[in-house]
């Protein structure tokens, strides 16, 4: 029609006659650019996601292209997504199981600057499909584990949380709480202020900095603070000779280094003259400060000094290469063992493998870790029991079933995102039980907890005078809260061991380092037995 108007008319067309050819223009690009999506299909990211900066962001209950070895995990999180689903939607046998959601928001990729390594993340992620696995053997209601991928340096939170807050809506299978988080930064600060912002209940399973604080912002891990009382008291008992020296991280964008610093600072400076002996290096979480990992300063002031007890605020990544680079001055003339004080969630498998135990017997060096979880807890010859025990099956199905790496307990995120979702899924529990309440009632009558119900009974304290109702028994000990207003939300009487690596003693034994527990209240003696 337009070509035969054009030959009749070729020099008197008008506004509206240019108008339909642009519009079939539209049309036309358009149709070619659906043509070619579907020809495409959805993409590596899937659907829910989106690709920003080669990172897959957004949240999702299906599997997505992630680093090779995180995504046959990734996979069996979405294989149990899809069950659950099932299990409502078209059960095999028997009635419904009504289900709900928890959000596990975090990096799914990583690089030599990320705050989280590969193997730290397929660790947190087999946690947290274990505690998916275990709370889904029983009645309802069951979980969905939504992966939330918030990109490699955690900076792409904004469009995550969005998303988030909109699942929150859900009338029949809402959103009621987030994990997952791993690091102490400014983007995960502002991450977590968005979250309580949504009043959305968020756990921190392995976040330490003392000032990551929000409101609906709870965490399972003691923090930087609980840490250094831990080796505190391990110190009292070995004070050696007082030759402190402080090796700190100067990047003053990471959180945890920065408040790991003030810490040790305000705990040992006068004891350990730390004010006067001690050197900085630049880590390798972030790429604009220069060259990482730099400590030739550091090791001779170690050296010439004869120092005999370093604190190390900075992340594990970068103490091997403090490892090797003592070794190389070796002993420096000291007729006692120098003893590297670190805290951290557990001991990280790079520091203890026959290389890092080679480079400490040069330098005639030991590292005391003050730890979330002890090692000693599952090597022993008994089987341990309660939550630890459920747990260790679950994950030794996963441990066969993907690659998790050497140690893969050890460095505690496996233990700790357990317990991160644990904690979540026990709170939707004891609430799905209250409000359905008063007899059988048919899997459409009955009412979903939302995240407000989950955050209501989170804060109710589980910890009152001598007794503990209602503690997370976990993989990682048995601990609980305060309720608001007190203690920010760390978690209290969870036991703290400190570590030894080359061990000397295990827990229990004559010999081996006490075991510490968070205070509450201001008090170090206050938990129940």
């Amino acid at each position: 029609m337009l070509l035969r108007l054009f030959r009749r008319h070729p020099r008197e067309w008008g506004p509206l006659e240019w108008l339909a050819v642009a519009g079939i223009g539209v049309l036309v690009a358009a149709a070619i650019t659906v043509a070619v999506n579907v020809a495409q299909g959805p993409g590596r990211c899937g659907d829910d996601l989106r690709d920003i900066d080669g990172d897959c962001v957004g949240v999702t209950e299906d599997a997505f292209d992630a680093d090779p070895g995180v995504e046959s995990l990734i996979g069996a999180v979405a294989d149990e997504n899809a069950r659950v689903k099932r299990g409502w939607e078209d059960p095999p046998s028997g009635p419904r199981i009504p289900y709900v959601r928890i959000a596990l928001m975090m990096p799914f990729t990583a690089d030599d600057h990320s705050a989280m390594t590969a193997d730290m993340i397929r660790r947190g992620i087999a946690g947290a499909l274990a505690a998916q696995r275990q709370a889904n053997r029983f009645g309802g209601p069951h979980y969905q584990l939504l992966l939330a991928p918030d990109g490699r340096n955690l900076d792409q939170w904004e469009p995550v949380v969005d998303r988030l807050a909109e699942l929150t809506k859900d009338t029949r299978a809402p959103l009621v709480g987030v994990t997952g988080i791993p690091s102490s930064t400014p983007e995960t600060r502002k991450a977590i202020a968005a979250l309580s912002e949504h009043s959305i209940p968020t756990v921190g399973p392995v976040i330490t900095a003392t000032n990551m604080n929000s409101p609906y912002f709870f965490k399972t891990s003691p923090n930087n603070d609980q840490f250094a009382r831990a080796l505190k008291l391990y110190l009292d008992e070995r004070p050696a000779q007082h030759r402190g020296f402080l090796v700190w991280d100067n990047r003053s964008e990471d959180v945890y280094s920065q408040n790991l610093r003030g810490v040790f600072e305000r705990h040992f400076a006068d004891a350990y003259d730390l004010t006067s002996h001690n050197s900085n290096f630049t880590g390798t979480s972030g790429t604009d400060k220069g060259i990482p990992q730099r400590f030739t300063d550091a090791v001779q002031k170690i050296c010439n000094e004869k120092s005999d007890t370093v604190f190390f605020a900075g992340r594990d990544q970068d103490l091997p290469a403090f490892m090797e680079r003592m070794a190389q001055e070796g002993s420096c003339g000291r007729t006692t063992t120098l003893r590297v004080l670190k805290v951290g969630i557990g001991l990280e498998p790079t520091l203890t493998g026959d290389a890092p135990a080679r480079w400490l017997d040069e330098a005639r060096a030991t590292i005391v870790d003050a730890s979330a979880v002890d090692p000693a807890w599952w090597a022993g010859k008994s089987k341990p029991k309660k939550a630890l025990g459920r747990f260790l099956d679950r994950f030794e199905e996963i441990r066969s079933q993907h690659k998790l790496g050497d140690k893969p307990l050890d460095d505690g995120y496996a233990v700790m995102y357990h317990d991160a979702f644990t904690l979540l899924a026990g709170a939707v529990d004891r609430t799905f039980a209250e409000i359905n309440e008063g007899g059988e009632k048919a899997p459409e009558a009955l009412s979903i907890p939302t995240k407000d119900d989950v955050y209501n009974t989170l804060i109710i304290p589980s910890i009152a005078g001598d007794g503990c109702s209602f503690c997370l028994v976990g993989a990682g000990g048995t601990y609980g809260f305060e309720g608001p207003g007190k203690n920010d939300q760390w978690a209290v009487c969870k036991p703290v061991p400190v570590v030894e690596f080359p061990p000397r003693a295990r827990s229990g034994d004559p010999g081996a380092p006490g075991i510490y527990r968070t205070y509450r209240g201001g008090s170090e003696n206050a938990c129940p037995s």
